[in-house]
């Protein structure tokens, strides 16, 4: 991994994800944040249903493109996070950083919570 995508994951929070629609099969590219939380990455979002949640349940695979730091279209894997025992301990690290502690039970019930693999090489 070179050193600008390095730093881009341990600095940035905003990229865009393109996912493949679940229903049209069609690519859709949207801006949103990330999280590094000691090395892994995780992508959430307000409580509430999520198209690009529903079609990474779908079809996990999609891409990851850095665009701050670094510029880059790194394929990734998502992994949605169920288990309420998971959600509780990374939303419990997630939730502070992001002033939104005081909404935890919220959050764990109906945020969505993916964790991320990227496909480097």
């Amino acid at each position: 991994m070179n050193e600008q995508i390095k730093q881009a994951l341990e600095r940035s929070q905003t990229i865009d994800i393109t996912t493949i629609g679940r229903k049209t099969g069609q690519p859709r590219r949207i801006e949103i944040w990330f999280h590094n939380l000691d090395g892994q990455l995780y992508i959430t979002g307000l409580p509430g249903r999520r198209d690009w949640y529903a079609n990474l349940k779908a079809k996990p695979e999609f891409t990851f493109h850095l665009k701050e730091i670094a510029q880059a279209d790194l394929p990734a894997t998502a992994r949605v996070i169920e288990a309420m025992a998971e959600r509780r301990e990374v939303f419990s690290r997630l939730l502070p950083k992001l002033n939104q502690a005081a909404d935890f039970a919220t959050w764990l019930e109906r945020s969505p919570l993916v964790e991320v693999t990227l496909e480097l090489e």
